[in-house]
Parts: C-alpha cells; sequence; structure tokens
C-alpha cells in the first residue's frame, strides 16, 4: 500500500492532480473504498503542505477565501451523502466519478471558460465532490486554469485549495469518530515514507514533459474507474 501511495501521490505533488484518483482503483481489491477515501486525507495534507511550503508563490487571500466559501457550501451536502450511502452504492457512485474525470481530462480543451456565475458552481461542485469522494483535482484544476494560465501559480492555487478542504475532512471525520484503529495504522505506517519521498519528488515538477505525462495518466484514470465496476 505505502508503494503505491508513494508512486501516485509523486504524481499528485508533480501536476497538482489525480493521486488519489490513481491510487483507489490501484488498492480497492484489498480494501474497502470508505476505508480508502477516508485514509486520502493524509497523504492529500501531505502534498499539500510540502507544495505549498517549497513553492515561492503566494496566494490571494480574497480570492482563496471566496473560493473556499462555496465549496464549503457543496462540502456540506458531500458529508451527509458520504454517510448516508451504502458501501455498495458508494462504491458504484465512486467508480462513476473517476470514469467521468478521466473521460473529461481525456476529451476536454486545455483551458475551459466559465462566467462568475459558473466558476462559484464549479468551486461549489468541486467542495461536495472533495467531502464525498476525497477527490475535487479535476474540478478544481478545470476552474483554476479558466482563471490563471501559468503552470505552476494553478498548481500553487490547487495545493491551497486541497490543505483547506483536507483539513475540513480530516476535522469533521474526527468529530463523527469516522477513523478506525485499521486507517490509523496505515496512516501511521505510510507517513514517514510518503513525507520524505514527496519533499523532494516535489522538484521533479521542474522537469517532467506535463503534456505527454498527463495525457497517459488521463488515460489511466479513466481505466481505472471503469475498472471499479468489476471489484
Amino acid at each position: 500500500m505505502t508503494l503505491v501511495c508513494v508512486l501516485t501521490y509523486t504524481f499528485e505533488i508533480v501536476f497538482g492532480l489525480a493521486g488519489t484518483i490513481l491510487m483507489l482503483p490501484l488498492l480497492s481489491h484489498l480494501y474497502p473504498s470508505k476505508t480508502l477515501v477516508i485514509y486520502s486525507v493524509l497523504p492529500q495534507i501531505l502534498v499539500a503542505v510540502i507544495g505549498l511550503v517549497r513553492s515561492p508563490a503566494k496566494v490571494d487571500r480574497k480570492f482563496m477565501a471566496g473560493m473556499l466559501l462555496f465549496a464549503g457550501f457543496g462540502a456540506i451536502a458531500g458529508f451527509a451523502l458520504f454517510y448516508y450511502f451504502s458501501a455498495s452504492v458508494f462504491q458504484v457512485l465512486l467508480a462513476s466519478a473517476i470514469t467521468a474525470a478521466g473521460l473529461f481530462l481525456v476529451i476536454a480543451p486545455h483551458r475551459a471558460k466559465f462566467n462568475p456565475a459558473g466558476m462559484r458552481v464549479m468551486d461549489t461542485l468541486a467542495g461536495t465532490s472533495q467531502a464525498l469522494f476525497g477527490i475535487s483535482g479535476p474540478i478544481a484544476m478545470t476552474r483554476l486554469l479558466a482563471t490563471y494560465r501559468e503552470k505552476n501559480t494553478v498548481r500553487h492555487y490547487a495545493f491551497a485549495f486541497f490543505l483547506a478542504m483536507n483539513g475540513l475532512r480530516a476535522t469533521e471525520y474526527a468529530i463523527h469518530g469516522t477513523y478506525t484503529g485499521e486507517i490509523l495504522e496505515m496512516m501511521a505506517v505510510s507517513a514517514p515514507f510518503l513525507a520524505v519521498t514527496l519533499w523532494f519528488s516535489n522538484q521533479l515538477h521542474l522537469h517532467v514533459n506535463e503534456r505527454i505525462f498527463r495525457r497517459v495518466v488521463s488515460w489511466m484514470i479513466l481505466i481505472g474507474g471503469l475498472s471499479l465496476f468489476y471489484r
């Protein structure tokens, strides 16, 4: 499990998305989907913290506050649905969400355009998806790419968004008593390896051919989502 997470979240710290989307299909035959979604809060926080600490960019607090406000509204619905759905229904919904994300990344243009209302809808959907599935990268990145042109700026804002939303997830799980002994053990064992690997792999984003790599991973996400329907 630790090796899979090291590989998938290395991709996320380099490109700003898809760590959890890639991890879930690879490990869902070993662990329940909900267990993996809850566990994913740890590597996502590590990715965001390390990515922000090692980046010289700054975040516009007013912009981020507006984005997080609407994402918070969406997260309320996402948390309610997370605890409402049975494990079998959740598996189907998760597979559908990952497949849709992969399909979008494969066929969508590189730069979408939204009016202000459309951006707030995207913020809300990102919050709902993050709370329900532990995944908001494709939605949040599409919204940020429509706002900023420079790759490193988009990556930095994505990490700021993910840190805030996963901090909310971690807090909600603690309040609700969602963490189990198994999940805490998984976190304790993998955390040191993830932290060290992510700290050094952060610099890879300066050297990797992003366009080709994203195209390959888009197909990986799509195939991974489809595979979840047959587990």
